[in-house]
Formats: structure tokens, sequence, C-alpha cells
């Protein structure tokens, strides 16, 4: 489908999906963020549901201005995914010791490395600019110095929530590696510090939302919030990194015959800051459970544990600031999930996959989010379906 435009106080708004599916309280945010300012426009993802200050499944974009809650607490969060050369025919039939190795090998939830991991272990890991990275820590807000011995041995690890390791296979039967993370403890606080300052600066004390908080070209807050997001943009993309290696490293041991090779990684972000160029303007993109989706660009789209995902690339539609959704993306909040949904549902709709089944991850249900091939329809104009993927192991946090 192409886009419906809605009405917005500064732009319209540009929605890659029907209005009248998405809840009140996410459009409403939608309706606020049109009034901000500095927007020069606002496009609306299939997958768009309620977030903080900002929905999920939006791309706001700005002239001299970003909004660290339109970013989201996990700074850089995003996805990897490699193809290898094995074949389903490699797999076994019991696929709970693949599940035990790759969980031993990433930590999940609140785990951690007992100390920081050294790219230079990983077979074929480049390990150019690691040092130049951690040197720029010293350069971080203050509030999260404290941090840093937590921030080294996190790196490599996987987190909660939807957070996942998946091993899958496409409709030719070739087998994938793929991940979902982020910027881990660091830049949930990162965000939460900067969110705080901008709250309190005297532009935004007018707004209608006051989680829209913005900071503004050429200002000292403006010049820190662009220094510790990036910071922490990268982060996020090393700690995929470390756990793709992590993630390798056991299917080269569990496969030791058929001798695995693994093509060039895709990874993508789907909640960060980018410069842009658009109708002559140099403006800063924000997006927030979205990806870029530039004439070329590879991207991940998942759905959810039981449901499978598409590896897709960009049109290079301007009208959406070159973006796609990042995912199938929630029809229901966490708590509603656990309400609806009992354990011997998630078993029903995760049949055939080898992953935890108990009361702890019901919130993650497929259940629980948007039909993942309906979401991929609505946006045949940003994307182009290049694989599709169905999981056969999933580890979540």
């Amino acid at each position: 489908m192409s886009y419906v435009e809605m009405p917005g106080a500064k732009v319209p708004i540009r929605m890659w999906t029907d209005p009248a599916g998405v809840e009140e309280g996410a459009l409403q945010q939608l309706r606020n963020v049109a009034t901000l300012p500095w927007i020069k426009g606002l496009a609306v993802m299939p997958d768009v549901h309620y977030g903080k200050g900002a929905t999920v499944g939006s791309v706001i974009a700005m002239r001299g201005a970003v909004c660290p809650a339109a970013v989201g607490v996990d700074i850089g969060c995003g996805m990897s995914a490699v193809k290898t050369s094995l074949t389903a025919n490699d797999l076994p039939g019991d696929l709970s010791r693949l599940r035990s190795k790759i969980e031993q090998a990433i930590p999940v939830g609140r785990g951690m490395h007992d100390s920081p991991l050294e790219p230079g272990r990983f077979h074929g890991l480049a390990t150019s600019g690691w040092d130049d990275f951690w040197g720029r820590f010293d350069g971080v807000a203050e509030a999260v110095k404290f941090r840093h011995e937590r921030a080294g041995k996190q790196m490599g690890t996987l987190g909660s929530g939807n957070h996942f390791v998946e091993v899958c296979t496409d409709t030719t039967g070739s087998v994938w590696l793929m991940l979902h993370s982020g910027s881990r403890n660091i830049g949930k606080e990162l965000a939460e510090h900067h969110i705080g300052v901008a709250r309190g600066l005297p532009h935004n004390q007018g707004l209608v939302d006051r989680d829209l908080a913005v900071f503004v070209a050429d200002t000292p807050q403006m010049a820190a919030y662009r220094n510790d997001l990036f910071w922490a943009q990268e982060y996020a993309k090393y700690n995929r990194t470390l756990m793709m290696a992590l993630l390798k490293d056991v299917v080269r041991r569990e496969f030791k015959k058929a001798r695995p090779v693994f093509e060039p990684e895709i990874s993508c972000h789907h909640n960060y800051v980018a410069e842009e160029r658009y109708e002559g303007m140099d403006l800063l993109v924000t997006r927030k459970g979205a990806i870029r989706a530039g004439s070329g660009d590879y991207g991940i789209i998942p759905g959810s544990m039981g449901t499978g995902s598409y590896i897709v690339k960009g049109l290079g539609n301007a009208d959406s600031f070159n973006s796609a959704s990042h995912g199938a993306g929630r029809r229901m909040s966490r708590n509603a999930a656990k309400r609806r949904f009992s354990t011997r549902d998630l078993e029903e709709q995760t049949r055939g996959v080898e992953c935890r089944k108990d009361s702890g991850v019901v919130d993650e249900i497929p259940g629980a989010y948007k039909p993942i091939d309906q979401v991929i329809d609505q946006q045949r104009d940003l994307v182009e379906v290049v694989a599709k993927l169905k999981q056969v192991v999933c580890v979540k946090g």
C-alpha cells in the first residue's frame, strides 16, 4: 500500500497502515509530535504502537533539534543476520542441545560475562577502532561513568524483553543466524539522563507532552547528547557483532563435520538518529522502531518468536524518509498478553520451535504481535523481500 495522510498541526502524518487500526493513544502521540516547532516530516510504519513520548514505529525528521524520547531508552537497538552454508538437512532432529550451547555462550537477561571479551579472540573479527571506542567513554556523561566496568562485561550479551537469538531456515532450506539486541544498561542510563536534562530546558516548558522535550542545535546540551547518543549507537553495534561472533563459534563447534561458512553480516539499527538530507535541508531523522530502507539497503524485519522474519532490501522511498518497519509490532501490552494467554497457548503458538515455553516469556507470545506477513504487505513500496525466514531455535532473555 502507499501511505494514508492524516492532518497534523505543523506537518501531515503519513501512515503506512490504516489509522482505524491504530489505538487512540498512539494516534494522539502522533498528533502531539506533529505540533513540535522544529518538525519537518513524520512517517508512520505499519508496526506502529503506543510508546513512551513518541510511538514505536515512527520516523521523525526535525531541523536543528532532536527528541531523546523519540529514540527510546534502548539506544541503537537493532538486528543482525548471517546466512550460513548449512542447510536444514545438517540440523539434528533434537535442537535442545544447540539451544543450550547458545545460552551457555551468550549471557541473557541481566547476565554478563565474567570479564570483558577481547575481540581478537574471535576468528575473522576486525579489531580496528575498538580501543578508540572505549577511549571515548571518558567523554560520556558523568552520570554513567561509574558504569564503565559493567558496560564492559555486558558487551556481547542479549538482555531481556523482546531481544532474542535465533537459528532460522529460509524457503530454500539455507540456515541463517539472527539476533536482536541494543546498548544494554549503559544505553538505557544515558537515555534516561538526557531525557531528564531535556525536560528541564526552558524552550520545552510549553510542549503538549513533556516527554517530547528536545535539544536544539548549537547548545551545550545538544552537543553532549549527540556525543553520548552516537557512542551508545556504536556500543549497540559492537554488542551485536560480539554476540554474532559467539554464535558463530557455537555453530562451528556443533557442526564441525559440515565446516560452516558464513556470508557477510547484515546489520541495522532501529532505535537511532541519523543526519540526512531531504528537499535541500539537513535534517536529524529519528527512527524509533524503524529501519533505514534507502535504495539497496539491506534490512531485517522480524516477526514474533513463532512466526518467522524477513530479510529485505530498501526501495529508497523519500516519502517515508527512506524508512521501513522494524518488526511486526505489538498489538497488546505485555501485561495484557499475560492476562490473555497461558503457557498452553505459548506451547501451541510456538510448536516446532525449540525455545522457552514457560510463564516468563508468555508476554512474548506470537498472539501479542501483529501478523508479520500483513506488516510486510503494507510496505511493499518501501522494501522488497529478499528472503523469508522461519526460526527453528529461539533464545529469549
